[in-house]
């Protein structure tokens, strides 16, 4: 018999004071010594206010691992007993081998347990609350850890560009501008972790229970969009950075974030909102009515009248009062964006038992998505 699954204590953990968005290119430095041209047009679209980066301000360098922010915000959870399972997703882990999840074991000391870990983007961390819900629900384990974490900051800091923008002035003659695709992220991506407890039992004031957790990929029909770690050739196919020398790794600044933003605006709606929710709804039989709280993960404010109007359009009209988002002033977090979300509305006082939320995780990476629905218990 399967059990059901609740999620009964959520934590985040953002490193250092929030930066704003005047004092983002102090922090991040700039490329090629020249401000960027793009920044201003690019953080007034996206509405994003303030957010985090694990960066010393004082020494201009990195101050703390992706595992150690992972760390923080599952220490946050506060006194949880023993956990059989930890679950951590993430797009930025501080090395290729060994895998993230190991590494922010290694920095608890927990006793020896079940650890798992997740690749991919944002979604990442949504697939490890999804086998941490499945694990939990199968009964395999009773009580369950599931992370998503950033530390984006280490591949947006201008020295990551600076062999590409030499090389670029050495053939080009004074033109020190990194390409548009790598040049957007710069002001969009920040820094955070988020942790979930999950148990079989509900316990304290508040928990939620975990009703489904559904996944999505247009994969089969769409190129990559968001990658790293490699380029895209003429025919929108992906070269890996096996491919390339190590010496181009530095001058193309291959292991770099980059987005395609035209590919982005035209498919990133359709393809991880409008196609698969339709699914959902017929599926799971969704009704305005029963949502109470929609917590849309959204990279840019430039996206939410499309969201809204594609909801609208697929016969889920959730009204704005009941959208909870908390991206201008945490910013985006990636794979932890979900889960900070979270954290903050759970313990915001807003939620009365009985109500309903509905999480809308998408990824641009092949525009992949989730939806993962609650009930206040």
């Amino acid at each position: 018999m399967l059990s059901e699954v609740f999620i009964n204590q959520t934590a985040s953990f953002l490193p250092f004071d929030p930066v704003n968005n005047d004092d983002i290119e102090a922090v991040l430095g700039m490329v090629g010594g020249k401000p960027s041209r793009a920044r201003r047009v690019i953080l007034r679209s996206n509405g994003i206010q303030a957010r985090h980066y694990a960066i010393d301000r004082a020494t201009g360098r990195i101050a703390m691992t992706n595992a150690q922010l992972t760390a923080r915000a599952v220490n946050a959870l506060g006194e949880i007993g023993r956990v059989e399972l930890l679950a951590c997703g993430t797009s930025s882990p501080d090395q290729l081998l060994p895998n993230h999840a190991v590494m922010v074991h290694g920095e608890l000391k927990w006793p020896r347990l079940q650890v798992v870990s997740f690749a991919g983007i944002c979604l990442s961390g949504a697939a490890a609350l999804k086998h941490a819900w499945l694990a939990v629900r199968a009964g395999d384990v009773q009580r369950a850890v599931a992370t998503g974490s950033e530390l984006a900051s280490a591949s947006l800091m201008a020295g990551n560009f600076e062999a590409e923008v030499e090389h670029k002035v050495h053939e080009l003659e004074g033109h020190p501008e990194i390409a548009f695709e790598k040049d957007f992220l710069r002001w969009m991506l920040s820094d955070g972790a988020g942790a979930l407890l999950l148990e079989n039992k509900p316990r304290g004031t508040q928990s939620l229970r975990i009703d489904w957790i559904e996944f999505s990929s247009a994969a089969h029909e769409l190129p990559a969009c968001m990658y790293a770690g490699g380029e895209k050739s003429e025919d929108g196919s992906m070269l890996g950075y096996r491919r390339f020398d190590a010496a181009d790794w530095g001058t193309k600044s291959i292991f770099s974030l980059k987005q395609d933003v035209r590919l982005l605006n035209e498919n990133i709606v359709r393809a991880t909102l409008a196609e698969p929710l339709a699914a959902v709804i017929e599926k799971r039989k969704l009704r305005t009515e029963d949502i109470d709280w929609f917590l849309p993960h959204v990279s840019s404010n430039y996206f939410a009248e499309p969201v809204a109007q594609c909801l609208a359009e697929i016969g889920l009209p959730i009204p704005r009062e009941r959208w909870f988002t908390n991206l201008a002033n945490k910013g985006n977090t990636g794979s932890a964006s979900p889960f900070i979300m979270l954290d903050e509305l759970f313990h915001s006082g807003r939620i009365i038992k009985g109500q309903k939320l509905l999480m809308f995780v998408p990824e641009s990476g092949r525009f992949s998505s989730g939806f993962v629905h609650l009930e206040a218990v």
